[in-house]
């Protein structure tokens, strides 16, 4: 086992290319492990619907990232008080969703800090039955990844906040997280330690279950790759968000015109039909609007940019335009 030094980086997207870079350039000879902990952040799961699981104006007023990971299972917050555990070892059919043989070595160093740690449903964590810990795959066919988060000192407070979905009505194929009671390891120990003294004695604690650790620092060159794969892969709007799942969305409310019923349907993150109903009287024909919104990103940014140039007054009457986005893409009232 080689354990990976990630040199204090904080920032999602370069932690998450790091893993995959390990995952795919490094040797197959060895097993590696990697420590990561991120600034603010929301990880979607592989096959989820970004929009889905995020309550994105809290998101953006609060400078949240958000990263599309490449294992599945639900979203998770991350913040300077989460640690991130990964393993990285070849493919084995046997190891592959065997959750329970990654996470035996870290639920024994939990009960050596005398916490009364175990594993529980499919890939969870507990301590006396709260969640402290959730844990994903991913396979290449040839190598695997397993991590896994450890709650010790989260704000559980932002967790709530930054998952709490405000936009309804939407009927996705994604896979919808579902949220349990949860928990930090800072509130069962017997005495306060800070997540880098956690890091140091989970680290301790993994060396007594393997041979000798080696520790590798990345070369310049290796660190180059590592960042052109976050530019061109976990900074991209297309993984983060238009790699969700198709999804359809039902948008209505009452105006002083007359009720205004959107149905959307969204397919990658761009819009590809965009349907007006109600009972609003306009000027001109509302299909013209409708085409003007095809192949538009579903992001507000890009809506109010399209119609920017467009009076909205002749379609429905006296209608506020930052009303009508915010009915689009929004939070619900």
């Amino acid at each position: 086992m080689i354990f990976i030094e990630n040199e204090d980086v904080t920032n999602p997207h370069l932690n998450l290319a790091l893993e995959e870079y390990i995952l795919r350039n490094f040797s197959v000879e060895n097993d590696y492990l990697l420590f990561y902990i991120n600034e603010p952040s929301i990880i979607i799961g592989r096959n989820q619907n970004t929009l889905e699981e995020i309550n994105h104006e809290y998101v953006e007023q609060n400078n949240i990232h958000v990263v599309r990971r490449v294992s599945g299972g639900g979203a998770v917050y991350h913040d300077l008080g989460n640690l991130n555990f990964s393993f990285i070892t070849n493919h084995d059919v046997k190891s592959l969703n065997n959750f329970k043989k990654f996470t035996a070595p870290v639920i024994k160093v939990l009960n050596n800090l005398g916490l009364n740690a175990e594993l529980k449903g499919r890939n969870d964590i507990l301590i006396d039955e709260k969640k402290i810990s959730g844990t994903a795959q991913f396979s290449t066919g040839k190598r695997m990844v397993s991590h896994g988060t450890l709650l010790f000192d989260t704000d559980l407070g932002e967790v709530v906040n930054a998952l709490n979905v405000k936009m309804s009505k939407i009927q996705s194929k994604g896979h919808k997280s579902v949220r349990s009671r949860v928990a930090n390891i800072s509130e069962f120990l017997n005495k306060p330690l800070t997540i880098e003294a956690f890091r140091t004695l989970l680290l301790e604690g993994l060396y007594e279950e393997s041979e000798p650790f080696e520790t590798y620092r990345l070369t310049a060159d290796e660190w180059k790759a590592v960042h052109q794969l976050k530019e061109e892969k976990y900074d991209s709007w297309d993984w983060n968000y238009g790699k969700s799942p198709k999804f359809n969305i039902q948008r209505s409310k009452r105006f002083a015109v007359g009720e205004i019923d959107l149905r959307i349907f969204v397919d990658k993150g761009l819009i590809k039909e965009f349907k007006v109903y109600g009972d609003f009287f306009g000027k001109e024909p509302v299909e013209t609007l409708e085409n003007l919104l095809q192949e538009t990103r579903y992001e507000k940014e890009d809506i109010t940019e399209i119609l920017k140039d467009v009076n909205l007054k002749e379609y429905f009457g006296d209608i506020d335009e930052e009303e009508f986005i915010n009915l689009i893409y929004g939070d619900d009232e």
